[in-house]
C-alpha cells in the first residue's frame, strides 16, 4: 500500500498571508489541489491574484512553463470559511497569526470539522505544538509543520511532533515535504525549536563582544563574513530581521531553557529595542538605511608609521610570513624580537597580552592576531592596554601593505572570530547533548535555515574539536562567565578523537 505521503492529493492552507502564500505556491507547484482558506474572503482573492503574479514571473524568467504555471493556479481553489466541510483534505496546514488562544480556538474547531483520518498542521515559529494540541479531544493527529520565510526559496522544513503527536506522523510529514522538494529535519518542541536554538550562538556571543567594548558592530560583520565565510554578520541579520522580532526570540528562548547561560541575551538589546532602533523597518539599528540601503562605516585606513621589523610568533610564521615578505616587509626569524622589532602572536583561546607574557615578549611591543582563517581576506589585529601607540601603528601599517584588510580590535580572552565559531558550535553541541536532535539535523538544519557554510557540528570537526575546546575553556578561566561552559559532547569527542557528528557508542549501542 503506498505510504501516506504518496496519497496526499489535497491540502488546505488556512490563513492567506506572506507564509500561508508561500505554503500554497509550493503546495500547488507539486502537484497538490490547494484550498486557499480565511476569515476574509477579499484577502483570498488577494492571495490567489498574488500567486498568479509569482507564477508569471516564473514563466517569464524560464523556471516554469506556461502550462506547469496554469496547471498550478487551476489547483488553487478558494473555498473562504476556514471551517467550510474538509471530506477531501488529507492535511490541513494553519499559517495564522502567532498567538496561542488563536491558534487553539482554530485548532479545536478544526478538529470538529475535518474527518478523524484528517493530518492537522501548525506553522508557528515560536508557540509549544504540545501546547495548542492541549485544545485538541485527540492532539496526537496535530504536528508542527514549521517553514522558513520565503517558502519556496528556503528549503528547509522543520516537522516538529508534540508531547502526544502520533509517532508516525513525522515520517509522513517529512515525507511529504521531501515530495514538495524541500528538506526536512526533526525538530523538538522546546523553545526555538532546532534552527532558532542553534542561530543564538551566534547572535549573543557577538552581542557579548560588542557589551566588552572589543569591537564595533561593522568590525565584527566584517570578521563574520571574511573569516568565517557567513553571508551575513549578526549586526546585520539582527537588523535584517528587525529587534523587535529578534529581541523577543532571544529572551523567550533564553527563559525557555531557565536561563542557561550559553543562551543568555544582552542588556544592549534591550535598550536598543526600547529606543526604536529596530533596524532597517525603522530606518536605523546598528547601521543607519538611506532608502533602505545599509549606510555601512568605511574601513579605517592604516595611519603612516616608520617601517619596522616584524618578528612572529611560530605557529604563523610561513602563513604571514610569506604575506608580510611580499610586501617588502622584514620578517625577523629568531627566537625573541629585536630591540626595534615589532612582535605579533597568535593566540588561540586567550588574550595577546597573556601570550606575550608567557612567551616573555615585551609587552609594550606586542600585538595579537587571530590564526583563525588563515589570512586569507582579512588580518584582525588585537591592542591590549600597554602597547607602545607607536608599535602599533608600525604593525598596522605593515598588515596593511600585504593588500589584505585589517580590522583593529581591542584585546580580549579570546580572538573575535574565534569566540563567535566556539559559540555556534558549543550551542550545537549542546542542542546534540540533550538529544534535542541528531548530529545530522542539526546540521542540516542550520546550513538551509541559517545559511551558514557548514552546520555546527560540521564546523566543529573542521576547525578541530580540540581547538574549539581550548577556546571555550580559556574563555572560561579568563572570565569566570559560566556561557562559556563547553558541553559534554564537545569535551568527551575531543578527549577521544571521535567526530563532533557521530552519535558514539550509547547504552541502546549495545543492544544492536
Amino acid at each position: 500500500m503506498a505510504r501516506w505521503a504518496e496519497r496526499v492529493s489535497r491540502v488546505r492552507v488556512v490563513g492567506t498571508g506572506v507564509m500561508g502564500r508561500g505554503i500554497a505556491q509550493l503546495a500547488a507547484s507539486g502537484g497538490l489541489t490547494v484550498e486557499l482558506a480565511d476569515v476574509r474572503m477579499d484577502a483570498i482573492v488577494a492571495a490567489v491574484q498574488r500567486l498568479g503574479e509569482v507564477f508569471a514571473r516564473q514563466v517569464a524568467k524560464g523556471r516554469m512553463s506556461a502550462a506547469d504555471a496554469e496547471a498550478a493556479m487551476d489547483r488553487l481553489i478558494p473555498v473562504g470559511d476556514p471551517l467550510t466541510p474538509l471530506q477531501d483534505c488529507d492535511l490541513v496546514i494553519e499559517a495564522v497569526r502567532e498567538d496561542l488562544g488563536a491558534k487553539r480556538d482554530l485548532f479545536a474547531a478544526l478538529e470538529k470539522a475535518a474527518p478523524a483520518t484528517t493530518v492537522l498542521a501548525t506553522n508557528t515559529s515560536s508557540l509549544s505544538v504540545t501546547a495548542i494540541g492541549a485544545a485538541l479531544d485527540d492532539p496526537s493527529r496535530l504536528v508542527g509543520l514549521h517553514f522558513f520565510n520565503p517558502v519556496p526559496l528556503m528549503r528547509l522544513v522543520e516537522v516538529v511532533p508534540g508531547a502526544r503527536t502520533a509517532p508516525g506522523l513525522v515520517d509522513d510529514l517529512a515525507d511529504l515535504v521531501r515530495r514538495l522538494g524541500h528538506e526536512p529535519v526533526r525538530a523538538p518542541d522546546t523553545p526555538g525549536f532546532l534552527v532558532n536554538h542553534a542561530g543564538r550562538g551566534l547572535v549573543t556571543e557577538a552581542l557579548q563582544v560588542l557589551s566588552e567594548g572589543v569591537a564595533e558592530p561593522a568590525d565584527v560583520d566584517r570578521i563574520a563574513r571574511d573569516v568565517l565565510g557567513l553571508k551575513m554578520g549578526p549586526f546585520e541579520l539582527l537588523d535584517l530581521t528587525g529587534l523587535d522580532v529578534s529581541h523577543p526570540v532571544l529572551e523567550s528562548i533564553w527563559a525557555g531553557f531557565y536561563g542557561e547561560p550559553r543562551l543568555r541575551p544582552s542588556a544592549l538589546l534591550r535598550a536598543r529595542a526600547e529606543a526604536g532602533l529596530l533596524g532597517r523597518k525603522t530606518g536605523e539599528g546598528f547601521y543607519v538605511y538611506r532608502d533602505g540601503t545599509k549606510d555601512e562605516p568605511a574601513e579605517r585606513e592604516a595611519p603612516k608609521a616608520e617601517a619596522r621589523p616584524v618578528w612572529l610568533a611560530e605557529d604563523v610564521r610561513e602563513t604571514l610570513g610569506a604575506l608580510l615578505g611580499t610586501s617588502g616587509v622584514t620578517v625577523e626569524q629568531g627566537d625573541a624580537p629585536s630591540a626595534g622589532a615589532v612582535a605579533l602572536v597568535a593566540p588561540w583561546g586567550r588574550s595577546a597580552l597573556d601570550a606575550a607574557r608567557d612567551a616573555g615578549l615585551p609587552v609594550e611591543r606586542t600585538l595579537g592576531v587571530d590564526p583563525l582563517g588563515g589570512f586569507f581576506a582579512r588580518v584582525v589585529l588585537a591592542v591590549h592596554p600597554g602597547v607602545d601607540p607607536a608599535a602599533g601603528r608600525a604593525a598596522w601599517a605593515a598588515l596593511a601593505g600585504t593588500g589584505r584588510a585589517v580590522t583593529v580590535v581591542r584585546d580580549a580572552p579570546a580572538p573575535v572570530a574565534q569566540r563567535l565559531l566556539a559559540s555556534i558550535v558549543n550551542v550545537g553541541c549542546g542542542i546534540a547533548e540533550q538529544r534535542l536532535a541528531s548530529p545530522a539535523d542539526i546540521d542540516t538544519g542550520v546550513r538551509l535555515g541559517l545559511g551558514y557554510p557548514r552546520g555546527p557540528l560540521e564546523w566543529g570537526d573542521h576547525a578541530g574539536a580540540g581547538t574549539v575546546l581550548e577556546v571555550l575553556r580559556g574563555l572560561a578561566e579568563a572570565t569566570g562567565d559560566p556561557r562559556y561552559r563547553p558541553s559534554r559532547w564537545l569535551a568527551e569527542r575531543a578527549g577521544l578523537g571521535l567526530p563532533l557528528t557521530g552519535p558514539g557508542t550509547s547504552p541502546a549501542s549495545l543492544l544492536d
